[in-house]
């Protein structure tokens, strides 16, 4: 009797805590997925984070630090401004809540334009500083930017003569992740040639008109111009 009363016991403590672990174990990995898809659809670079954090607060929505942590403070004020701007209030910063806030108007966010971006980065900057491969897409996309050249990535990469790496034919290198980070960080909206559209190595560089363009600033090897 002593021994059946003791299995019983056992068992439903077994079944207790048991139940009780495969509970916890489930809503921690609910917690996780949660975060992780947050982290996924949210952050993309520490520089865009600021971005949107700035923004927010320059329009009084944030209050907090420009620290490119999308916390709990950075959230509330998103929901907010997407309530203000009748944007679906759930806190994630897709395309549309981006667009709202003028960081991205979605004109280079086709997986095609990253990829070819990132791989002119490559090809004409892996060996540079990393804010000089930010450079080096910055020059593309203010080129697409200006009346003087193509207004796709495509065409003022693929533009005749405007890049040696399409030249030699380096543009066919697969980039890193570092060149993808580069390029989505140029188009999140940092420029650290300051509007520049040409940039050339001095020691390389064997056409003389580009020494005539006016110097803004040099990073690593490359020289960038207006």
């Amino acid at each position: 009797m002593f021994r059946k009363r003791f299995f019983a016991v056992f068992m439903v403590t077994v079944l207790l805590f048991g139940g009780l672990s495969v509970l916890t174990i489930h809503a921690l990995n609910m917690n996780n997925n949660f975060f992780n898809t947050e982290n996924t659809v949210t952050t993309a670079t520490v520089s865009e984070n600021k971005a949107i954090q700035q923004k927010l607060k320059n329009w009084g929505y944030y209050t907090g630090a420009i620290d490119g942590i999308i916390g709990p403070k950075s959230k509330t004020a998103i929901k907010y401004f997407q309530k203000v701007n009748g944007l679906a209030v759930d806190g994630i910063i897709g395309p549309q809540t981006l667009k709202a806030l003028g960081i991205s108007t979605g004109k280079y966010q086709s997986s095609s334009d990253v990829y070819l971006l990132a791989k002119c980065v490559y090809a004409e900057a892996r060996g540079e500083p990393y804010a000089g491969q930010v450079a080096v897409a910055a020059v593309i996309l203010n080129r697409v930017k200006s009346p003087d050249f193509p207004n796709t990535i495509s065409g003022v990469v693929y533009q005749p003569w405007a890049f040696t790496a399409v030249n030699d034919g380096q543009i066919k290198l697969e980039p890193n992740s570092t060149a993808y980070q580069a390029a989505q960080d140029a188009l999140n909206g940092w420029d650290p040639t300051y509007g520049c559209l040409f940039y050339y190595n001095p020691v390389k560089a064997t056409n003389k008109w580009i020494f005539g363009k006016k110097v803004v600033t040099t990073i690593g090897k490359h020289t960038f111009a207006i």
